[in-house]
C-alpha cells in the first residue's frame, strides 16, 4: 500500500457503495420516470441502474418512497413558481404565468406529470411542501379575482382539473404532436378569463378531488386505495 494512503475499513467500504448504488437508482428513476411516467416497474429502473431488484428495495422500501425522493426537488420548484406568480404586481398576469409554467414543467417531465395528481399521504415533507404550494395557488387566485380579470368562479380544484386534462394530452400526443399542450392550456386559460364567464356545473369538492387523487395512485403506481 501507498506510504500515507489510508484505506477506507470495511465499514466504510460498504457505506460508499451503499451510497453509489443510491445515486444510480435515482438518476436511473430520473431518466425512467420522464420517459415512462410513473407507471414505469421498479424492475426496469433497477435494470437501467445496473443493480439488482433487491437492492433497490433496501434503498427504497416501497415505490412511494423512491417516487418522492427523485420528485423532492421539483415538487420545490413548483412551490417557487407559484411563489414568482405571486410577487408579479399584476396577479392576472402572474396567475396566467403561473399556469403556463407548470404546464410547461408537466409536458418536460412525464414522471412529474403524474406527481401533479397523485397524492403521497405516507410523505410527510413531500406533501407538506405541496399544501404549501395549495395554499399559495389559493392565494394567487384570489389575487386574480381582485383584479376583476379572472372569473368569480374559479377555484382551486380547477387547476386540478386543468394539470389532469394536460396530463391525458401529453400522453396522447407525446409522440406525433408534442406540442398539443400549448394549444389546450391557451384555450383554457382564454375561457377563465371574467369577460367571457358563463355559468359552469358545479366543481368538486375538495374531499372528491383528494379521492380521486388517491384512486389515481392504484392505477399509476399499484398501490391501492379502498
Amino acid at each position: 500500500m501507498p506510504r500515507g494512503k489510508i484505506m477506507p475499513d470495511g465499514d466504510g467500504e460498504l457505506r460508499v457503495d451503499a451510497e453509489r448504488n443510491r445515486n444510480r437508482v435515482l438518476a436511473a428513476a430520473r431518466e425512467v420516470f420522464a420517459e415512462q411516467g410513473l407507471q414505469a416497474p421498479m424492475t426496469t429502473i433497477a435494470r437501467r441502474a445496473g443493480v439488482g431488484v433487491a437492492t433497490l428495495f433496501r434503498r427504497f422500501p416501497s415505490k412511494d418512497d423512491l417516487v418522492t425522493e427523485v420528485f423532492a426537488d421539483k415538487m420545490r420548484a413548483y412551490s417557487q413558481v407559484v411563489d414568482e406568480a405571486l410577487e408579479d404586481p399584476d396577479a392576472w398576469h402572474g396567475f396566467r404565468t403561473c399556469v403556463e409554467r407548470i404546464c410547461a414543467m408537466q409536458a418536460a417531465d412525464r414522471g412529474f406529470t403524474d406527481v401533479l395528481t397523485v397524492a403521497f399521504p405516507s410523505a410527510t415533507a413531500f406533501e407538506a411542501e405541496r399544501e404549501r404550494a395549495v395554499a399559495r395557488l389559493s392565494e394567487l387566485i384570489d389575487k386574480a379575482k381582485g383584479t376583476g380579470r379572472l372569473r368569480a368562479d374559479f377555484v382551486h380544484q380547477d387547476m386540478i382539473m386543468v394539470l389532469m386534462a394536460n396530463s391525458g394530452v401529453l400522453a396522447a400526443t407525446a409522440e406525433a404532436a408534442q406540442d398539443t399542450w400549448r394549444r389546450l392550456v391557451a384555450y383554457l386559460i382564454q375561457s377563465f378569463a371574467a369577460e367571457v364567464a358563463a355559468p359552469l356545473p358545479d366543481p368538486a369538492t375538495p374531499d372528491q378531488v383528494t379521492q380521486a387523487l388517491l384512486r389515481r395512485n392504484a392505477a399509476l403506481i399499484g398501490r391501492s386505495h379502498d
